[in-house]
């Protein structure tokens, strides 16, 4: 097995080179920032990068962009992103390109060369290694972008109402404000949720459908 290591910490990336080696797995390049992946990448065509997130020049998310480019140069590259972050926005665009071939662990909790050897090899043939924390975090990322999770308090509590079938005067009796205010917290609710100017029953019954779904 041949494979390309993003890390732009020395002394972590020749740790992963021996380490590699001692498993019998071959490390033809290593990079220390995002350019020098996607070049080692071109050059070699490696059957796996080892891809660390944060790196020069800004420290942010230049190793998960860098191997979204690779992956575009080279269709279907074994990717394993390891990092001490979940980057939030390239990790889900990563793994929700196709989860085959990509493996996300986290470097605190990798215990174990063995597995850890294990999770590469997986990775390389095609496999799927996500850390069970990745995928909490992810996940929760999924549901604040949510629009309905857009909804303030009281916006909540009135397509409640509106779930229960109430009219807009109940729903206005039950919190003790006027009409006027709630056509003002229902028209909201409409934009949160991207509910095009329709007949209100239709929008009514939509956004009603977006609140069951989440309870």
């Amino acid at each position: 097995m041949r494979v390309v290591i993003a890390e732009d910490s020395v002394l972590l990336r020749e740790g992963l080179i021996r380490l590699l080696a001692d498993g019998g797995i071959e490390t033809v390049a290593a990079a220390g920032d995002g350019p020098g992946l996607v070049e080692a990448v071109r050059a070699h065509r490696p059957d796996l990068a080892v891809v660390d997130v944060r790196m020069p020049p800004s420290h942010t998310d230049e190793g998960l962009r860098a191997a979204l480019e690779a992956r575009s140069l080279v269709p279907g590259l074994p990717v394993l992103v390891l990092s001490q972050y979940v980057e939030e926005r390239y990790a889900a665009e990563l793994i929700g390109r196709g989860a085959a071939a990509v493996g996300y662990l986290l470097k605190e909790r990798v215990a174990d060369v063995a597995e850890f050897l294990d999770a590469v090899r997986r990775v390389a043939a095609g496999g799927t290694v996500i850390d069970p924390e990745v995928v909490v975090q992810l996940l929760s990322r999924r549901r604040r972008q949510e629009p309905i999770e857009s909804l303030t308090s009281r916006e909540s509590e009135v397509l409640g109402l509106m779930a229960e079938g109430r009219s807009n005067n109940a729903i206005a009796w039950r919190l003790g404000v006027t009409e006027g205010a709630v056509e003002k917290h229902i028209s909201s609710i409409f934009s949160k949720l991207g509910l095009d100017p329709a007949p209100d029953d239709h929008r009514r019954v939509l956004a009603v459908l977006a609140y069951l779904r989440r309870i």
